[in-house]
């Protein structure tokens, strides 16, 4: 089975759902970030912090795999020069909704996270990437062209999915009943049964993965970026989190020139 292709039908049919991911912010929010009131989450829940970001007026921003009409319109609000690539359409044209309600700029590229091909190197100065890695098999081609296609001294925002929660049952994870099943590293194709399998199908739902915290952290690393911060978070819905951060999120950056940040 191709996994990239499934994702972006099943990320479309999430769409469909109203996922929290999929829905556009609105006008108020797009009006506060004209004047440079404005906040973004990599997590579930915690506000990346105001220190990370550079000034965002003219900077070029990638949203890398970051579609849903959220994080790329309060960016180019903000002032930023915005471009999405996603693997999903109707994500990418959540996107183009807040644009054309409110009047911005935002350019929108389908493709895979993995493959940046399509950019020249060098061209952007922050790469902002939401938690989306769980759903590629593999992380280090995706750290290696963010980095290719950042400018000397540019910016990586990453979330992830503490690989810890993938060892407990899903349908569990919303219960104080918490049972370790899987052993990591996680895929939801070799790990689920078949009837497992054909209920995530039925039910529209993207495939996952677990990446190690080897690879989530030392893959930048290995890329060449330098480590600046993190920090960790949970999801309110989520049992697990009320024993553990269930999500985290870095600032890697390129090595050269430091952008100037507010």
């Amino acid at each position: 089975m191709d996994i990239a292709e499934y994702n972006r039908r099943a990320w479309d049919a999430q769409v469909a759902k109203g996922n929290r991911w999929t829905v556009p912010v609105t006008s108020e929010i797009i009006a506060s970030a004209r004047l440079g009131l404005w906040s973004v989450v990599l997590t579930p829940q915690k506000p990346v912090p105001t220190e990370w970001f550079p000034k965002m007026s003219g900077l070029d921003v990638l949203g890398l795999a970051s579609a849903g009409g959220q994080q790329a319109p309060v960016f180019a609000a903000a002032g930023a020069k915005v471009t999405v690539i996603d693997n999903s359409a109707r994500q990418l044209k959540q996107d183009q909704i807040v644009a054309e309600r409110d009047g911005l700029q935002i350019e929108s590229v389908l493709g895979d996270m993995r493959d940046l091909s399509d950019f020249q190197s060098e061209s952007f100065d922050l790469v902002f990437n939401p938690c989306s890695v769980s759903f590629i098999p593999a992380v280090q081609k995706m750290f290696d062209e963010a980095y290719r296609v950042l400018r000397p001294g540019g910016l990586m925002m990453c979330g992830f999915v503490n690989p810890l929660r993938f060892i407990f049952d899903e349908d569990k994870l919303k219960t104080r009943n918490l049972a370790v099943r899987h052993r990591l590293p996680y895929a939801d194709d070799t790990h689920l049964n078949a009837n497992e399998l054909n209920q995530l199908r039925a039910d529209g739902e993207p495939f996952m993965f677990s990446h190690s915290l080897e690879n989530l952290i030392g893959g930048p690393l290995r890329s060449g970026f330098i480590l600046r911060d993190l920090f960790e978070d949970s999801e309110e819905a989520d049992e697990l989190s009320a024993f553990l951060p269930t999500y985290f999120a870095i600032l890697a950056q390129k090595v050269g020139e430091q952008t100037q940040s507010t």
